[in-house]
């Protein structure tokens, strides 16, 4: 009888249920590059990111918080060139609607005080526009004046809309009686290509990846019962 009530009564003590909903707004900034094959010299590209963020917290397991965290975002990505060989600058401006999915675990107080939390998982993103900035005296006609002689990215716009990959990052939370207040720091990978990568295409790769850091600003509006720090 003791050993059959045992994982009843271990699972009782680690895993205490909560039932929290909170939603809010985000914005930051965020420095992108495109993993080009063949290679293309680049800076990183600096671009807005803003959007709402939903959260729902199910669990507190031994002193982790588990969450699910979705956003829908606004983010200007695309590239900045190195042009070593003249006076020219290009970049392109490339516009996405990001929605990430993330699994959150977090350490600290729930309620009026500091949290630190990781958070990892898939992101999907679809463009939605896109725009070239040039400079100097600019020309593609000499393609040795191109970083490494490459041109063929002038003339492609963006032909998968479609973008997946991977996204993870670390921040921390200050809860108050106004609202949840994070500060998170992400790293989006790309695991699918902007331009088409068959044999016969300029590109096998063409796949952003983006450092970003986020403000957010959520309130609840369902809230466990009880004592809960």
């Amino acid at each position: 009888m003791a050993l059959c009530a045992a994982p009843a009564l271990l699972k009782a003590q680690v895993g205490q249920p909560r039932n929290d909903f909170a939603v809010g707004v985000n914005g930051g900034y965020l420095i992108n590059r495109v993993s080009f094959n063949p290679t293309i010299k680049q800076n990183w590209k600096g671009g807005e990111t803003f959007g709402i963020s939903l959260r729902y917290t199910c669990e507190k397991y031994f002193s982790a918080v588990c969450a699910v965290v979705a956003e829908v975002n606004y983010a200007n990505m695309g590239w900045k060139e190195l042009i070593e060989t003249s006076d020219e600058t290009y970049s392109r401006d490339v516009r996405y609607v990001q929605v990430p999915l993330f699994a959150r675990l977090g350490w600290g107080r729930e309620r009026r005080g500091a949290q630190f939390f990781f958070q990892v998982g898939p992101q999907l993103n679809y463009c939605i526009g896109e725009k070239a900035h040039l400079g100097g005296d600019w020309t593609v006609d000499n393609p040795g004046r191109r970083p490494n002689g490459i041109v063929e990215q002038y003339t492609l716009d963006v032909e998968n809309k479609f973008e997946y990959g991977i996204v993870a990052g670390l921040g921390v939370e200050l809860s108050t009686r106004a609202g949840h207040f994070l500060l998170d720091g992400r790293y989006f990978y790309g695991l699918s290509d902007m331009f088409h990568n068959g044999k016969k295409d300029p590109f096998g790769r063409s796949a952003n990846g983006a450092i970003q850091l986020k403000l957010s600003y959520l309130f609840d509006i369902i809230r466990t019962k009880g004592d809960i720090r």
